[in-house]
C-alpha cells in the first residue's frame, strides 16, 4: 500500500438494489434508524428524513422474523411515497430473523459473532482441534442455508464484526486481538468463496480507534493474501455526541479513508440518526478531493519505520512523553494548552510562552521560534528548547542534514498539500533518512466559520500521525469566527480520540437503534451532567446487551438497557447490578463509582 499518495483501494463491486457499492462507485453514505421496526409510520418517516439528509442507503434493526417481515411494509410504502434508497435489516442472535429478512430488503447485516455462536459470556472454552472443527461445520451448514436464499433473492449481505460482540469460541482460542476479530471475519468469507457467493460486504469495527485501524489493516492484508478484496463498510461503534463523537469518527475513518480504504462509512452519533449524515458527507468529500493530485515522492520507508525513529526528550518533548498542545495567545477558561505562541512577548507567569524569536530575551518560561530561513540564529541562540517552523516544501535535504546535527530542537512541521497527510508522511520519512532525531509537532491551518467542518477535517489530519505514533505534538489554528478556546478543546478531544492523552471523561455510547430499551440521548446527557468531572474515567452508555459489556471491556463502568425502561450496571465486564429502574439508575451508578474509590465531587 501507498501510504503517500492517495487512491482508492481496489474493491470488487456488490449489487445493492439500484445503488451498487465498492469499484470505482462513489464512497456511499449510511445510517440506521431507531424506531421500533414493527412501527411502520414511524420507521417510514425516520428513513424518509435520513435519506433527505443525503445517505445512500438507510439500516433497520430486526430483532425478530415480525420485524424481518414487517420490513416489507416499511418499503412498500417508501416506494409508494417516491423513495427507493435501498434498506438493510440489521441481524443479531436471530439466523431465521435473517432468512426473513432476506426476503424482502436488499441488504442484510449480520454479525459473525452472534450468528451461530452463543453470546458472549467471556468465558475461558478450551476446544480440541476436533470440537472446534466440529463448531465450524455447525457454522457452514447454517451459513450456507442462509446463503442460498440470499441467493435465491439477489440480496447482499454484509459481515459486520464488532470488537464487542466476538463469540467466546473465538475469545478462547484467538483473545481479544485484532487477530481474532479477523478470523471472525474470514470464516465466514471462506465460506462465501466456497460457495461462490460474492454479493458480500464487510464491516469490522472497534470503539477504540487504535483498534478500529489495525484491525482493518490487518484484515486488508490477509483478504489480500487470499485473493479476496471484498468492499468494506468502515466505522467507529460506540463514538458518542457532539463534539466528541465527530472528532473521534473523522479520527479512526479518517485515518483509514486517507489511505484509500473505504467503500461506505457510517458516523455513529447518540444523536437523531440524520445529523449522522451530513458528518460522514463532509469528512468523504474532505478526503476524496484528494484525488489525481500530483504525485509525491518519499523514501521507501514503511509507517513502522517511521514511528520507530529515535527522538530526543527536550523540555518535556518528544521520547517518553505523551503528545504536547500549542496553542495561540494567552490561556482562556477550559483546557491550558503545555505551549501559547504569544509572538511578540511573554504570557508571564507559568504559563510557558513561544516568542518570535528576536524578540526572545531569555525569560523563564519563555522559548524562541524560529523559520527555515533563520538557521543562522537557531545555531548561535543558547536557548535549551528551540522550535523551528518549516513547510514541507522547506525541508530539503541540506536543512534536513543540519538540523540532524543539532540538539535541542523541536520541528513544527506545516503542509499546503491538497493531500496533507502523504506530503507530511513523505517529509517525515526525508526526516527519518537523513537521521534526525528531533521531536515534530504537526501544525494544521484552517479557514472554516463551521465548528462541524473543522473537527472533521482536523480529525482527520491529526488522526493518522497519533494513531501511528508518528508525531509528539499537535498545533491546531484557524482563521474564522470559532474562538481560540475551542481550538484548545478540540486538540485534547483529538488526543483523547486517538487514545494518546486523557484529559476527561471518557464515554463510549451506542448511537442507538429499535433495540434500544431508553432514550439514549436524554440518558447520555443526564450521565455526562453527573459524571463529566471525573477526568480520566470511561463510561459506557450502551442501548443493549448486542455490544453492550464487549465494547465496554476496557470501560471502567457501563450502564446498559437491560429491558423497557431497565438498566444494568457494570464494573468492567461484571454486571454488579440487574434489571435497576432507569429512574435509580444513575443514582446508583454514582454510588457504585464512590464504593469503588474512583469518585471525587466536583470542584
Amino acid at each position: 500500500m501507498d501510504y503517500y499518495n492517495y487512491r482508492r483501494r481496489e474493491s470488487s463491486v456488490v449489487q445493492i438494489g439500484d445503488t451498487p457499492l465498492g469499484g470505482s462507485y462513489p464512497i456511499r453514505i449510511q445510517s440506521m434508524t431507531n424506531t421500533s421496526t414493527l412501527d411502520t409510520p414511524g420507521s417510514v418517516e425516520q428513513c424518509i428524513r435520513i435519506i433527505e439528509a443525503g445517505a445512500d442507503y438507510v439500516r433497520l434493526t430486526a430483532q425478530g422474523v415480525r420485524e424481518a417481515e414487517n420490513l416489507a411494509n416499511i418499503e412498500k410504502e417508501l416506494h409508494e411515497r417516491g423513495y427507493h434508497t435501498p434498506l438493510v435489516a440489521d441481524i443479531h442472535f436471530n439466523p431465521k430473523a435473517a432468512d426473513a429478512a432476506a426476503c424482502t430488503v436488499e441488504k442484510v447485516r449480520i454479525n459473525p459473532g452472534n450468528f451461530v455462536d452463543s453470546a458472549r459470556t467471556f468465558k475461558q472454552i478450551d476446544y480440541t482441534d476436533e470440537e472446534y472443527a466440529a463448531e465450524l461445520k455447525r457454522l457452514r451448514e447454517r451459513f450456507v442455508a442462509f446463503l442460498d436464499i440470499c441467493k435465491e433473492h439477489h440480496t447482499a449481505i454484509r459481515l459486520g464484526v464488532n470488537h464487542g460482540s466476538l463469540s467466546d469460541r473465538i475469545m478462547s482460542r484467538y483473545g481479544d486481538t485484532p487477530a481474532g476479530m479477523v478470523e471472525s471475519c474470514m470464516e465466514f468469507l471462506r465460506i462465501c468463496r466456497d460457495e461462490h457467493f460474492d454479493n458480500v460486504a464487510i464491516s469490522i469495527k472497534a470503539s477504540n480507534t487504535v483498534v478500529m485501524v489495525a484491525t482493518v489493516r490487518l484484515l486488508i492484508q490477509t483478504m489480500d493474501a487470499e485473493g479476496m478484496h471484498y468492499p468494506l463498510h468502515l466505522g467507529v461503534t460506540e463514538a458518542g455526541d457532539g463534539e466528541d463523537g465527530r472528532i473521534k469518527s473523522a479520527v479512526g475513518i479518517g485515518t483509514l479513508l486517507a489511505d484509500g480504504i473505504g467503500d461506505t462509512i457510517r458516523v455513529s452519533l447518540s444523536e437523531a440518526p440524520e445529523a449522522e449524515v451530513p458528518v460522514a458527507r463532509k469528512l468523504v468529500d474532505y478526503i476524496t478531493a484528494r484525488a489525481g493530485h500530483t504525485p509525491i515522492e518519499a523514501p521507501h520507508l514503511s509507517l513502522e519505520q517511521l514511528a520507530a525513529r529515535p527522538k530526543e526528550h527536550i523540555e518535556g518533548i518528544g521520547a517518553g512523553e505523551q503528545p504536547v498542545v500549542l496553542a495561540e495567545g494567552k490561556p482562556g477558561k477550559g483546557a491550558k494548552a503545555d505551549f501559547y505562541y504569544t509572538r511578540d512577548q511573554a504570557a508571564g507567569g507559568a504559563v510557558r510562552s513561544i516568542v518570535d524569536y528576536p524578540l526572545y530575551r531569555g525569560e523563564t518560561h519563555t522559548y524562541p521560534l524560529f523559520r527555515a530561513t533563520d538557521w543562522q540564529a537557531l545555531t548561535s541562540c543558547q536557548a535549551p528548547l528551540r522550535f523551528l517552523q518549516a513547510d514541507t516544501t522547506e525541508l530539503t535535504e541540506p536543512l534536513l542534514n543540519r538540523l540532524a546535527g543539532e540538539k535541542g530542537v523541536v520541528l513544527i512541521v506545516t503542509s499546503h498539500h491538497i493531500n496533507p497527510v502523504g506530503d507530511t508522511r513523505a517529509a517525515l520519512a526525508r526526516l527519518t533518512a537523513a537521521g534526525c532525531t528531533c521531536p515534530v509537532i504537526l501544525k494544521r491551518d484552517y479557514r472554516e466559520n463551521n465548528p462541524e467542518e473543522l473537527q472533521v477535517k482536523a480529525g482527520a489530519d491529526f488522526g493518522p500521525f497519533l494513531l501511528d505514533s508518528l508525531i509528539d505534538g499537535v498545533y491546531l489554528c484557524n482563521e474564522g469566527e470559532i474562538a481560540a478556546q475551542s481550538l484548545t478543546d478540540y486538540m485534547f478531544t483529538i488526543l483523547q480520540a486517538a487514545r494518546k492523552r486523557f484529559s476527561k471523561t471518557e464515554y463510549i455510547s451506542c448511537p442507538s437503534c429499535g433495540r434500544t430499551m431508553f432514550n439514549l440521548q436524554t440518558t447520555l446527557a443526564r450521565v455526562k451532567a453527573a459524571t463529566s468531572h471525573l477526568t480520566g474515567l470511561k463510561i459506557g452508555v450502551m442501548g443493549c446487551i448486542v455490544n453492550g459489556p464487549g465494547e465496554m471491556a476496557d470501560a471502567d463502568y457501563g450502564y446498559v438497557g437491560a429491558g423497557r425502561n431497565r438498566v444494568s450496571l457494570y464494573k468492567g465486564k461484571s454486571c454488579i447490578e440487574k434489571n435497576i429502574p432507569e429512574e435509580q439508575a444513575i443514582e446508583k451508578l454514582i454510588a457504585l463509582i464512590k464504593a469503588n474509590g474512583d469518585w471525587c465531587d466536583p470542584a
